[in-house]
């Protein structure tokens, strides 16, 4: 992916219902971040982080949702076990996810298995990507990716 990439068109179903298009992205800035699976150590972290910074992220304007391969009834679980606030996109054919190369090789004790590389995108109200993060570590990531918002706005 290069630099000005337009975010790939996508319709996937939403957390609590409904469904989020591309287009219903148009117009103001987004943040999608992409975990490998629910209710999992780090990405529980990183869900907690961002729905405890959602109030700042909605006062900079910025809408935040999480993406990842589980079903959207796994979502609903998620949740409400975990208390989140953020809606979460489920791609189970991983049709975004692929076409932003998220699905890559990984491995842990030896094995190695395909996955979601953790990662973080800012989108644009032109649905451009402004910046992407890959291989992120969820511990402190949400507060980073609000930093650069904000400095983003400050200059802006």
């Amino acid at each position: 992916m290069g630099d000005a990439t337009t975010l790939p068109d996508f319709d996937l179903a939403l957390s609590g219902g409904g469904r989020l298009r591309r287009a219903d992205l148009a117009g103001r800035r987004t943040v999608l971040y992409f975990y490998p699976k629910d209710d999992t150590p780090g990405c529980t972290i990183e869900a907690q982080e961002f729905t405890r910074l959602r109030p700042e992220f909605e006062r900079a304007g910025v809408t935040v949702y999480g993406v990842s391969p589980d079903s959207a009834s796994s979502h609903d679980r998620f949740t409400a076990k975990c208390e989140l606030g953020i809606p979460l996109l489920s791609d189970p054919e991983r049709r975004l996810i692929e076409a932003l190369g998220l699905w890559v090789e990984r491995s842990r004790a030896g094995r190695s298995y395909m996955g979601v590389d953790r990662s973080t995108f800012i989108v644009g109200p032109g649905l451009e990507v402004e910046r992407a993060w890959r291989g992120v570590r969820p511990e402190g990531h949400a507060a980073q990716v609000l930093a650069a918002i904000t400095a983003g706005a400050a200059s802006a």
